[in-house]
């Protein structure tokens, strides 16, 4: 069987040719294309701010210290999430808690929130797993009666929406992933938007050293102060360039999300063995997950035959060595996220992935999966 990849970068060969003449120019930083891509960005979310930044781990970060977070404060985050999630968290001093998720959707549990807040609670963290928009009613008006910031990991979630509003604009700040698996790729990169302006300027200080002028405001070279202590976490303009060319083309390749995500519910069905969530329009559908009990089996299958697919995540971040050593973590406490891990399998959902390459993985499914 000829190999079906999980992942395909929708690049275009004029996106390329773009890129090409950006090198070419030798204006590599500070160019057009940034704020290009960050005016697009902003339009295509619906929000007051976007910021263009070198990771979604960056974007992470930066919206941790602008939050305030420091020693002693606790940011509960989902113990099933890509460890980025609680590294920001870490970065800045405090301490990650981690609750456990909701088995059916991937997404942090509201119960299990409930019993994590503490007196220290200063934060939350929400991921919206493999682009499904978690519940955010019951916990938009938690944190607003308990007063904690809600922060959103979006890295799954360009194009997922909730009560009509696009995710990352309920949250002080909503962090987005550009990771050559995701909806669109610059390689590496990532996006923050927020909707309040004093986070917006805090992230722009802090992702350039703390610079408080850009290239085109000075009067002279060097024509600059340091207002605070800041990072390089900046996105180079031709990694903007290729992130402005295909969110520019992006509503159509979202609609073949859809239509792929639709073609995997109407092929699987026919195996009650397979579980996977109803079609979700609200969901960008960065990959399609399902879950089945001889997991590890099926992997192999696949993998024998040139099918390739993902998990996410292998081990919820409660069972990786650094927390479990760090926090003495009893991984018995987070039943879902271990049965999670254990069973989920993320198929390919990229634009270019053919409906005949689709009906080949569903079949290869449809017969082993148990």
């Amino acid at each position: 069987m000829k190999k079906i990849k999980f992942s395909k970068s929708n690049i275009e060969e004029h996106h390329i040719t773009k890129v090409n003449n950006i090198l070419k120019s030798g204006w590599l930083t500070h160019g057009k294309y940034t704020k290009l891509f960050e005016d697009k960005f902003k339009n295509f979310t619906k929000s007051k701010y976007a910021i263009t930044v070198s990771s979604c781990t960056a974007a992470l970060h930066l919206s941790c210290i602008a939050s305030g977070f420091k020693k002693g404060d606790e940011i509960i985050v989902p113990s099933q999430t890509h460890t980025a999630t609680a590294h920001a968290v870490e970065f800045t001093g405090a301490k990650a808690i981690f609750a456990d998720i909701d088995y059916y959707t991937g997404n942090i549990s509201y119960k299990n929130i409930l019993k994590k807040i503490s007196k220290r609670t200063k934060g939350l963290i929400i991921v919206h797993m493999a682009g499904e928009p978690c519940d955010l009613h019951k916990i938009i008006s938690l944190c607003k009666e308990k007063k904690i910031i809600l922060l959103e990991d979006c890295a799954h979630s360009l194009g997922s929406y909730f009560d009509n509003k696009h995710l990352g604009n309920f949250g002080k700040t909503g962090s987005f992933s550009f990771y050559p698996t995701k909806q669109i790729t610059t390689g590496e990169g990532g996006m923050i938007i927020t909707n309040n302006l004093i986070f917006y300027k805090k992230i722009k200080l802090l992702k350039a050293f703390g610079i408080d002028k850009s290239i085109e405001d000075r009067k002279k070279p060097g024509d600059y102060n340091v207002r605070c202590l800041g990072y390089n976490y900046r996105m180079t303009d031709f990694q903007s360039a290729l992130g402005y060319f295909q969110i520019c083309n992006y509503k159509k390749n979202l609609k073949r999300r859809h239509e792929i995500a639709n073609l995997y519910i109407k092929l699987l069905h026919e195996n009650k063995n397979i579980y996977f969530l109803p079609y979700n329009k609200n969901s960008s559908y960065f990959v399609f997950q399902i879950f089945c009990t001889n997991r590890d089996k099926v992997l192999a299958i696949l993998k024998k035959l040139n099918i390739g697919v993902s998990v996410h995540y292998l081990k919820p971040v409660t069972a990786m060595y650094y927390y479990k050593k760090k926090y003495n973590i009893k991984e018995s406490e987070y039943k879902n996220s271990n049965k999670y891990s254990k069973r989920n399998i993320s198929l390919p959902v990229y634009p270019k992935l053919t409906n005949l390459e689709i009906k080949k993985i569903c079949k290869v499914l449809v017969n082993h999966c148990q």
